[in-house]
């Protein structure tokens, strides 16, 4: 931002970047700074992660045990058995895994097909499945193989996990009216009718609470919702069904013994092997896709963070062999549990070890807490744990990659027919519309008013398309001249040479025929950032103040305003952005540009030297935050920012609204006085002072947001909240440096950093810091 109505002291400082000294990738991972220093001693130096851990793992704890007793009731399954599983994945997978902040444990996703060979093999040969299906995946790992499990269309992925959703939702509504739970969709809706007719009031009213309460408890204020809302949910059932009228009745988990009698070996099935084979291969594909999506969704949640996929899916066939071999459900990386272990401040991959330890001990020590549980209270919580994997934004997704098709016909497929075949269905029609797509053409004729005509022909161009183009070609009037133009990625021989016969035949009734070819047909690309005065033609002397905006608002509605309307057609039912930027008003600074990002993507504020907590900064952080839950916060400063000069002129505190605003960053300026870290780093890599106090500025306003996040008396470290960023802008090279804060400097973003082992990622490695990857990542685009 550049004030213009102060002290002629205040300057745009020019950009001196083109002297300044490369940044040193191998620059050591401590700076000094108190606020990394771990406490405790040599405890804390050699666990400086261990409070942090240990909090995130009772969290998750809290989260896993409730969510393991039912998906084994979902899956026909011994309910210790997803004690045994949620033990088993989160210490084998958690220390052998490739994505260290990722939980492993029962997941919804593979309740129905676990149900499914439950019911045809029995429990013993499903554990010898699910060993099979670990050591499947030990050689997907082995060979690479996961880039290909990414390769599967989100659409099937998708569809599969909602029809997931929407098969335990209904089957589990049989249990809360008081019936017995079905295997299949279809069954479960048949038996539906039978179950309300012999309705149970005592469990609908224990189901219905545990329903009211999981849909409710996300809507309270943050300090309530600390304590996750499965447990909370749970427990509150269990409570009433102790002291409610008629509870007598009500059934309850049946648990036969503590979670060491629960062991047990799989057996060799007595025939059908076939259907064996075929079970371990589809609980090892589809484990393997829910884990590496899950491990992709904890990337995102928590930047920085990098996953090794064939480690991945090392350490989840190594569960998964574990589990099978003593009795447990199969494994796979959780998003919920992921979720809460990111959310709860997790540090490493011990949080995921510790909570499973935490599992063990309780279904040793407290099995008579565990059995005092009413069916009716899990099978609430399973309605509206499979109703949310039927998920609004990747209805919008498909929709607006045009895929809903896909999506669709995956769900109906799941739902009334089985798992595997469903995901068939949605990769068969996944490759017809692909076929689709690459095949079609779209030919539209225009007659202009002075009667020629304009045949314009758009998509792929290929002898499938010949019948559509000489129907076009046909209804070209005789002797009329006509242009045709190409607007197309692909054009084969017989389309070209069906082409040049019509010019031929069409050319011999007088009219002239001009066929434009792709290359030359394609519109020139309109200067998406140039600005008003390069590419408007009244000089901005001969301008009235309101003709730049209007000519650019004119030149959207003819250029851009009919391509992102289906995107904005989406948007308007709600945002759901993936970041928040924080950056200044300066006109130069382009929040969307320098992210890559599009419409939704980033919820940006822009003020006077952004600043993260004045008044309507922190009202819209709060939002951000809450309402919206962003994952990432990041704050960017640029160079030569007036609001820098400003603050180093003395203005904060002076007559006006801009000398009050500067108040809020003096705080800043004693700190770069001080001798700051990152501005001392900043003069070694030659910027001036008021860049140097920019990027201090940067790193200031990310220390009070963090101290925003874990509140007074908190200990120090991440807390619940989103992960936080600084960027810095380089105007004068349009370049982005993203601050590495545990080496205490601002480190340079290039184009070729986004592939791996390159620059920006041995820098990431050398500090032991991952925050600059995310950065990186914006650059794959």
């Amino acid at each position: 931002m550049h004030p213009h109505n102060h002290s002629s002291n205040i300057s745009n400082t020019r950009n001196t970047s083109s002297t300044r000294s490369t940044q040193d990738e191998h620059a050591p991972a401590e700076s000094g700074r108190g606020e990394h220093s771990p406490p405790g001693g040599r405890f804390g130096r050699m666990f400086p992660h261990a409070r942090a851990d240990l909090s995130a793992s009772v969290v998750v704890f809290l989260v896993a045990v409730p969510l393991s007793l039912g998906i084994a009731v979902a899956s026909g399954a011994p309910i210790l058995a997803g004690l045994v599983a949620a033990v088993v994945g989160a210490v084998v997978a958690g220390l052998l895994g490739g994505s260290p902040l990722q939980v492993s444990g029962p997941a919804a996703g593979l309740t129905v097909i676990v149900a499914e060979l439950v019911n045809r093999f029995g429990w013993e040969v499903t554990c010898l499945i699910t060993a099979g299906a670990g050591v499947l995946q030990l050689v997907f790992g082995l060979t690479r193989l996961a880039r290909f499990a990414q390769a599967i269309p989100p659409a099937v992925v998708h569809g599969m996990l909602a029809g997931i959703g929407v098969t335990i939702a209904v089957s589990q509504l049989n249990v809360v009216f008081g019936g017995e739970s079905r295997t299949g969709a279809v069954e479960s809706l048949a038996a539906l009718p039978g179950s309300v007719a012999a309705l149970s009031p005592v469990a609908l009213l224990l189901g219905a609470l545990v329903i009211a309460l999981m849909l409710t408890w996300p809507r309270l204020p943050r300090p309530v919702t600390a304590v996750p809302g499965a447990l909370v949910a749970v427990l509150a059932a269990t409570a009433l069904s102790l002291v409610v009228p008629g509870a007598a009745d009500v059934v309850r988990v049946e648990l036969g013994g503590s979670l060491l009698d629960a062991l047990s070996t799989p057996v060799l099935p007595e025939s059908d092997w076939a259907g064996v084979l075929g079970g371990m291969l589809t609980v090892a594909l589809i484990a393997s896709v829910e884990s590496l999506l899950s491990a992709v969704a904890v990337e995102r949640m928590r930047p920085g963070t990098r996953t090794d996929a064939d480690r991945e899916l090392l350490g989840q066939g190594a569960a998964n062999t574990v589990s099978g071999m003593i009795g447990g459900l199969p494994v796979t990386g959780v998003i919920v549990r992921s979720s809460a272990n990111v959310r709860a401040g997790a540090r490493t991959r011990a949080s995921g070890v510790l909570h499973g330890i935490w599992i063990a001990l309780f279904a040793i020590v407290l099995i008579d807490v565990i059995e005092l549980i009413p069916m009716a209270a899990l099978a609430g919580l399973l309605v509206v744990v499979g109703l949310q994997l039927v998920k609004p934004a990747d209805i919008r997704t498909a929709r607006s990659h045009g895929e809903l098709a896909i999506y669709l016909a995956t769900l109906a497929g799941v739902v009334t027919l089985n798992l595997l075949e469903g995901v068939l269905i949605g990769l068969a029609l996944a490759g017809l519309m692909l076929l689709w797509r690459a095949v079609r053409s779209r030919p539209h004729l225009e007659q202009h008013a002075d009667g020629h005509c304009e045949l314009v022909v758009e998509g792929s161009l290929c002898f499938l398309s010949v019948p559509r183009l000489s129907r076009e070609l046909n209804t070209v009037p005789r002797g009329v001249d006509t242009t045709v133009r190409l607007v197309t990625d692909y054009l084969d021989h017989a389309a070209y040479d069906h082409l040049l016969a019509w010019k031929a035949r069409h050319e011999g009734t007088g009219a002239t025929v001009t066929v434009i070819e792709p290359d030359a047909a394609r519109p020139a690309p309109t200067p998406s950032y140039a600005t008003w005065s390069q590419w408007q033609s009244v000089q901005p002397v001969d301008q009235e103040p309101h003709e730049p905006m209007m000519a650019g608002v004119a030149a959207y509605h003819e250029n851009t305003r009919d391509r992102i309307r289906p995107t904005m057609s989406e948007l308007a039912g709600g945002q759901a952005p993936s970041a928040m930027m924080i950056t200044c008003a300066d006109s130069r600074v382009l929040p969307h540009v320098i992210t890559h990002s599009g419409p939704g993507d980033v919820f940006t504020v822009q003020n006077v030297g952004n600043l993260a907590v004045g008044p309507g900064t922190a009202a819209a952080v709060e939002f951000a935050t809450s309402a919206l839950d962003v994952p990432l916060v990041a704050v960017c400063g640029h160079s030569g920012c007036g609001a820098m000069n400003g603050l180093r002129a003395g203005l904060a505190g002076s007559d006006g609204a801009l000398g009050r605003w500067l108040l809020e960053a003096r705080p800043v300026l004693r700190a770069f006085e001080q001798g700051h870290p990152v501005g001392v780093a900043a003069a070694a890599d030659g910027f001036d002072e008021t860049d140097q106090l920019a990027m201090v500025n940067v790193a200031l306003q990310l220390e009070m947001l963090r101290a925003k996040q874990s509140g007074p008396g908190s200990d120090p470290g991440p807390a619940d909240g989103p992960a936080l960023m600084g960027l810095f802008y380089d105007i004068g090279t349009a370049a982005v440096l993203v601050l590495d804060e545990e080496a205490g400097r601002f480190v340079p973003i290039r184009p070729d950093d986004a592939t791996p082992g390159s620059g920006l990622e041995r820098i990431a490695a050398g500090h032991g810091h991952g925050v600059a990857t995310t950065a990186a990542r914006l650059l794959r685009v």
